[in-house]
């Protein structure tokens, strides 16, 4: 065949205009920075801003609610893909807001590389979103856990960060060798990578069930890690830890959104029929990391620390919603099940914006209030920022009517549904247990003596957006039903049995 006679299908780039677009300002805003004279990084700041919400623009335009394909359908649009988007979005803009004066007071971080970094880490968590290919989940993936590693080894002259960073890419490296071995064997048995042919021929019965299964294990280990989840959680704690306070609330928000999508492109999308082998591994997974999460982080007196551990536990009872999403007898409880999974992850991504937000309202130059006893009598010196702290910790227990409260209420009503009572009340006591650390922020910033009388200064727009932050906590508790059914509606069109 001649190069005439060949056909070559064009994408549609229309499709992936919002990446399309991020990439190309990063790449702009790299050489922007390169040639700037502003040793903040003032200009790259505003910059990075601008495009993140030119992406958000280009995803609302773009956007129609179909489910759309691309690139030899290795990429898909769709309205659960568009509206995670928009949540990945929506938390960097407030990550970077939290984290200017904390980067500024960090000449080792006050740089254009921070920027361009969570750019990159944009648009890796975005083509780990659309991916309907294997080998776009792997791309995604790297992408995005590249540009942390980067992100958590900012600080060269911190120890601390440099070994967290280490570890992190060490054991990043294991789990995406988990992940590749795993895909290979899928592509093995089902000589395609592409994620709806993948369940088109496991639905089918032409597969080796024994590949599969074999390569289903190192996918879901590799999720795992991605997810923080035990027995995959050991970089989580150090991480948080080690890295600089601004990078912890990077890696502790967006990230969730888009390790949800992977594993709801994979698990449920791909490999819907096994469903029943998958969904026993995540089980194991989810009380694995509720008794270790919880367990774990009453010991703990560094808050950082202690908000990593309860990250366990969270991402372990998000879990508790994909397990209970193949009840297949009924199939239209399945969206609602997955639509409470994504529920949650949604909002503990606000709970940890506030959290790690007033973590770094509190932290100063050469000052990390990365402890609890750090937060003794906040109440005293600003009450408004204990308010918001005290609304992040009641939420992430469960606490009525907060909107934590109402995202585990959902997961459990989804696994009780599903016919796991044990499964709910072992999830009710391991948060009866976790309640016990968030209250003990709580009792340290409102009756304990204050840790420092100096007061609390914040530019007007992380005040006010804060505030926004601690105010969706409360009102999204009081009003959940929009969010709920915004994401029952966004998955009922995007998961394909």
């Amino acid at each position: 065949m001649t190069l005439a006679e060949m056909q070559f299908a064009l994408p549609d780039l229309s499709i992936a205009s919002a990446e399309i677009f991020l990439l190309t300002m990063a790449c702009l805003i790299l050489i922007a920075d390169v040639f700037s004279r502003d040793g903040k990084g003032a200009v790259t700041y505003d910059l990075t801003l601008l495009t993140l919400a030119g992406a958000a623009v280009t995803t609302f335009a773009i956007s129609t609610g179909e489910v759309s394909y691309t690139f030899s359908n290795m990429y898909v649009s769709d309205l659960m893909g568009d509206l995670l988007k928009f949540m990945v979005y929506i938390s960097v803009i407030f990550v970077l807001f939290y984290s200017r004066a904390y980067v500024r007071a960090r000449p080792e971080m006050a740089r254009g590389e921070f920027y361009v970094l969570s750019l990159f880490a944009t648009l890796g968590m975005m083509v780990m979103i659309s991916a309907s290919h294997l080998l776009t989940v792997y791309i995604g993936i790297e992408l995005l856990s590249l540009s942390l590693y980067a992100m958590v080894a900012m600080n060269r002259s911190s120890v601390a960060a440099t070994e967290a960073a280490m570890k992190y890419f060490v054991l990043g490296a294991l789990a995406s060798g988990l992940l590749l071995y795993g895909m290979s064997m899928l592509y093995g048995a089902a000589e395609t990578l592409e994620i709806p042919m993948l369940a088109a021929r496991l639905l089918s019965g032409e597969m080796d069930l024994d590949i599969v299964l074999f390569g289903l294990v190192f996918v879901v280990a590799g999720i795992a890690f991605k997810l923080g989840v035990v027995p995959f959680h050991m970089w989580i704690p150090d991480v948080y830890h080690g890295a600089p306070t601004a990078v912890t609330l990077f890696i502790a928000s967006a990230p969730k959104l888009a390790a949800f999508a992977v594993a709801v492109r994979v698990l449920v999308c791909g490999l819907v029929a096994a469903y029943y082998h998958w969904q026993t591994m995540l089980i194991i997974l989810c009380v694995a990391s509720l008794a270790v999460g919880n367990f774990a982080a009453i010991a703990q007196t560094n808050l950082k620390r202690m908000l990593a551990y309860s990250a366990i536990s969270h991402m372990g009872f998000m879990l508790l919603g994909m397990a209970s999403g193949v009840f297949m007898e009924n199939p239209d409880f399945v969206p609602g099940a997955y639509a409470s999974a994504m529920f949650y992850v949604v909002t503990y991504v606000i709970a940890s914006l506030a959290a790690f937000g007033t973590i770094l309202l509190l932290s100063r130059q050469g000052f990390e209030a990365d402890e609890i006893s750090d937060f003794a009598g906040l109440n005293r010196r600003n009450s408004w920022y204990a308010g918001i702290m005290m609304m992040a910790m009641f939420s992430m227990a469960g606490i009525p009517f907060f909107v934590g409260f109402f995202a585990k209420f959902s997961v459990l009503v989804a696994v009780v549904t599903a016919g796991h009572l044990w499964l709910a009340l072992v999830a009710i006591f391991f948060s009866l247990v976790g309640a016990y650390y968030y209250l003990r922020v709580v009792k340290v910033m409102y009756f304990d003596p204050p840790a420092s009388a100096e007061p609390i200064e914040t530019t007007p727009d992380v005040k006010l957006l804060l505030s926004v932050n601690g105010l969706a906590i409360a009102l999204i508790g009081i009003f959940p039903n929009s969010l709920m059914q915004l994401c029952a509606d966004s998955l009922a069109g995007s998961i394909l049995f």
